[in-house]
Formats: C-alpha cells, sequence, structure tokens
C-alpha cells in the first residue's frame, strides 16, 4: 500500500488526491493510520502531501488540480508560466474551472467559464492547462500591460505554440468588443509575426510608413539545403532585411557565419540591408525613408 501511494506521489510532486488513493483500493481506515502516524498530511480539500515531500510551485499546481477536479485547468498568470512565455508572472498559480463551482472554498485563485473546448485545452508535463492561445486572451482580458501582453504573443509564436492566424481565429470566435483586454488585442495582432520585440517594432514602422509588410523568419534553401533564415522578407521584391538587438554578435565565429550568410543571400540576388536597435527604437523616420527608397530600387512600385 505505501509503495503504490508513494509511486503515485512521486509522480504528482509529493501530493495525491483521495479519490486516486480509492481508486488504489486503499481504505479510508488505512488512510486515516497513515495520517495519524503523520506520514500523511492534509494538503488542500480532497488532497494529501507525503511528508516530507518539498514543497514547489508544480506541487502548489498539482494540488489545486486534484482538489478542483477534472473540470480544472491551470490558466492566466500559471498557464503563462508553464507555456514559459515571455515576462510571464514567478510563482502564479491560477485555475479556471467550470462555472458551477462557482464559490467553491478551495484557497486558489479562480476564474470561472461556462465551457472550455477542447482546442482551449492542452497537457504540459502532466497538468492539465489551457492552451497558449487561450492564455493570451485571457491576460488581455484581465489587463496585464501592454509589453507584457506583446510579449507574450511574440514568445508564443516564437515557440510554435501559437500564430497570428489562429490567435485572431480563436479571437474572433469567442470575443466580446466590450472588452478592453480584447480591444488592445486586436490592435497588437496587428504587428504580430515577428520573434521579439524589436522585430514586432520594425513591423510596427513599416505599417506607419505605408510600406509593404514583409514576411517574417523566411527560410531561404538552395539544392534541398537550408543556408539563411532571416527576420524579413519582401519577396517577391528581392530585399532582405536584418534587425540586430543591443548585443549583437560579437565572437569571430558568429561573425564570419554572419558574412557567409549574407554573401550567399547576395549570390541569390538579394538586396541585404541590416537596421540597428536604436535605428528601429529611435530613428524610425530614417527607417522609414532609406527602407522606402530601397524597395524602389529593388522595383517596388506603390
Amino acid at each position: 500500500m505505501e509503495a503504490s501511494i508513494a509511486r503515485l506521489a512521486g509522480q504528482q510532486h509529493g501530493v495525491v488526491g483521495v479519490d486516486q488513493l480509492a481508486a488504489l483500493e486503499i481504505s479510508r481506515a488505512m488512510i486515516r493510520t497513515h495520517r495519524r502516524h503523520g506520514w500523511l498530511v492534509p494538503a488542500a480539500p480532497r488532497v494529501l502531501a507525503v511528508a516530507g515531500a518539498p514543497p514547489s510551485w508544480e506541487r502548489d499546481l498539482m494540488t489545486g488540480l486534484l482538489s478542483l477536479g477534472p473540470w480544472s485547468w491551470v490558466s492566466h498568470e500559471a498557464a503563462a508560466a508553464l507555456h514559459d512565455l515571455d515576462r510571464h508572472v514567478r510563482g502564479a498559480v491560477e485555475f479556471t474551472v467550470h462555472r458551477d463551482r462557482r464559490g467553491v472554498e478551495t484557497g486558489f485563485r479562480l476564474h470561472t467559464t461556462a465551457v472550455l473546448p477542447a482546442i482551449d485545452r492542452v497537457e504540459i508535463n502532466g497538468f492539465r492547462c489551457v492552451s497558449a492561445t487561450r492564455t493570451i486572451i485571457d491576460l488581455a482580458r484581465a489587463r496585464v500591460g501592454r509589453y507584457r501582453l506583446e510579449a507574450a504573443i511574440d514568445s508564443a509564436v516564437r515557440g510554435g505554440a501559437s500564430s497570428p492566424f489562429v490567435l485572431q481565429q480563436r479571437l474572433t470566435e469567442i470575443r466580446s468588443s466590450g472588452q478592453w483586454g480584447v480591444r488592445l488585442l486586436d490592435q497588437l495582432l496587428v504587428d504580430t509575426g515577428g520573434h521579439t520585440m524589436l522585430e514586432r517594432r520594425f513591423l510596427e514602422v513599416v505599417r506607419e510608413a505605408g510600406l509593404p509588410r514583409p514576411t517574417p523568419q523566411v527560410i531561404f534553401q538552395r539544392d534541398g539545403r537550408a543556408y539563411a533564415r532571416v527576420d524579413f522578407h519582401f519577396g517577391p521584391i528581392p530585399v532582405v532585411i536584418e534587425v540586430s538587438g543591443r548585443k549583437g554578435h560579437s565572437s569571430p565565429a558568429e561573425r564570419a557565419r554572419d558574412a557567409q550568410r549574407r554573401n550567399e543571400l547576395q549570390d541569390a540576388g538579394q538586396r541585404v540591408y541590416e537596421y540597428t536597435w536604436e535605428d528601429v527604437t529611435e530613428r524610425a523616420g530614417y527607417v522609414a525613408r532609406t527602407l522606402r527608397s530601397r524597395l524602389r530600387d529593388a522595383g517596388w512600385r506603390r
């Protein structure tokens, strides 16, 4: 019996549900005995912890899910942390439950929903969790700051957990136009597609200048070999734009790879230009003016 409990607890960060123990055919009398001897201690309603199991954020999340039951999911700030979205709040413990659980006293921060469709549900490392797309929408509704929301969007796109199309589609399906967060998300999705804040700012500069929108993160191939991934390509106009952060590539090996990559792109007929962090964030007019000229030289006509 003890071995079965220890094995289950080991898979769940040191906690077990009372219903799980019943499924293992462990009697209530045996549970009371283990509690009396101090081997099992209360962790939350209908959840017990193995004595000596170290406290952790993961243990708190598992405790909440076991206590709240199968119609509960890690959500909002806690889901952002599970998805490892940029600028997430460390240590957040937050759940979404079915609306009929409203008012249940558990000690956890709860949100309620009438329905959470399958498209909004995932499992991450054994935790029931809302999807990255739904997490971003929930964060917008919760009125997190603009820069935090931008970072969440861009990191979800970068990691492949969501995409601009999926975000827009899901937002359209569940939108409530009177909510502040939805309006902000609509604004931010316009310049989504890059992988970093700098790439987002570049797309914003391009849009405000009335220039054609480039395709972010394009991979160039030749003879079945990928030889370059670029920040932006204005295809069919043969113009590639790279935006470099404050640190950039500084080692000799990195500079050599950058040079080879640039040469191969130029051999393929691409015109390659680079704008720095300071250019994009402090000299937007310069970026717009020179980019317009370079696009025209490459054949673009409004």
